[in-house]
């Protein structure tokens, strides 16, 4: 409105609000800040992020990402950041000097605003890194032929079954195959082990379904926890000979072994 000014510059030709225009509220105010020095927990080996009681971004980088920063910067309600350039400085490893360099939209104005923080980086064993390493597993996956006898040796069999699983594994939902600890080859396949039981089943009924597999599923008493008893789950999952296979008379060393 005419005769409006700002009572703190005396400039006449900005909008005000308050009394007071953008630009000297943008000096008085800040715009962005972050609170305190933060701390990031992350697990060296997957990558995975903590956020409070959870553990996320299984596969996220070690190093810090604009992905773990932006959520560190509080924003003023009346502001919106429409682009934030990140640099980061030494100390050490575990201690970070960051800047967030921000262009800011403020009562119709564009600012750039800039804030320097430290940033503490923890290093812990996301939980199911902690069960990888050490061979903790819930159920087992048995990859294996059909029942009545291969035309295949075991080498050839278990290239097979494998190629079968590459072309099952693009289908299965990221969390299903995190679930995979390790696998290990035997005579008549392959066994997966696995540190989540409902992943394990999702995986071998996904397989029945798409690869015209059968599947049988026993359990097996390994202990008591809380009070009450657990399971370990095996899931056998057999899959079809492909026709014109013949049999081969070369055996391999693990057969030898069986």
């Amino acid at each position: 409105m005419p005769g409006e000014f700002c009572v703190v510059c005396g400039r006449e030709d900005l909008p005000t609000t308050d009394g007071v225009c953008a630009d000297c509220f943008a000096k008085r105010t800040p715009l962005i800040r972050v609170e305190g020095r933060p701390t990031i927990v992350l697990c060296p080996t997957c990558g995975a992020r903590q956020i409070g009681s959870m553990w996320e971004r299984r596969g996220a980088p070690t190093v810090l990402t604009p992905e773990d920063l932006m959520p560190l910067l509080v924003v003023h309600p009346e502001a919106g950041v429409r682009r934030v350039r990140w640099s980061e400085g030494g100390k050490t490893v575990l201690l970070r000097d960051l800047a967030a360099s921000a262009d800011v939209a403020i009562r119709g104005q564009l600012r750039t605003e800039t804030v320097k923080f430290e940033v503490k980086i923890e290093h812990h064993t996301c939980p199911e890194c902690s069960r990888r390493s050490g061979h903790f597993f819930t159920a087992v996956i048995q990859l294996r032929g059909v029942e009545d006898g291969t035309r295949e040796t075991a080498r050839e069999l278990r290239a097979r079954l494998d190629d079968q699983w590459d072309l099952l594994m693009p289908h299965a939902r990221g969390s299903w195959k995190e679930a995979i600890s390790w696998k290990e080859e035997k005579p008549e396949g392959w066994d997966f082990y696995m540190t989540d039981t409902l992943a394990a089943r999702s995986i071998v009924r996904l397989g029945k379904v798409r690869l015209a597999g059968t599947l049988k599923e026993s359990a097996t008493l390994w202990g008591r926890k809380n009070g009450r008893d657990v399971y370990r789950v095996t899931f056998c999952l057999r899959l079809p000979t492909p026709p014109g296979l013949s049999r081969s008379t070369e055996r391999d060393p693990l057969e030898r072994q069986a």
